[in-house]
C-alpha cells in the first residue's frame, strides 16, 4: 500500500501514513493545531493551508468545494476533514 509524509509546519513533526488518510486524523494523532467542529466538511473550521505538495491530495469534493468557495478560501488551503493524501510529502499549517 503506498505511503505519505505528512510535515505539520506548527509543531515540526513529521509522519508517515497509509494513503486514504485523511489530514485531521493524522493531526489529532500527533498534536498538531488544526482544530475541527462539524468532521463533516460544513463548517470550515477545520481549514488548512497546504504549504507544498498540494498535487498528493485528492481533488475536493463538490461539497468541499462549496464551503471553500463559501467562506473565501485562499488558494491551496483544504479542509483538513475532507483532504485525503494519495502518497507523496506534503507540508501542512494550520491556517
Amino acid at each position: 500500500m503506498p505511503k505519505a509524509s505528512i510535515t505539520f509546519q506548527d509543531i515540526g513533526v513529521t509522519i508517515t501514513v497509509p494513503a486514504g488518510t485523511r489530514l485531521i486524523e493524522v493531526s489529532e494523532k500527533v498534536g498538531a493545531g488544526i482544530v475541527y467542529g462539524c468532521r463533516e466538511g460544513e463548517c470550515c473550521t477545520c481549514l488548512t493551508r497546504i504549504v507544498s505538495g498540494h498535487e498528493h491530495l485528492a481533488a475536493p469534493s463538490v461539497l468541499e468545494q462549496q464551503v471553500l468557495r463559501d467562506n473565501l478560501a485562499p488558494r491551496r488551503h483544504r479542509l483538513a476533514c475532507q483532504a485525503q493524501v494519495l502518497g507523496g510529502c506534503l507540508v501542512v499549517q494550520p491556517a
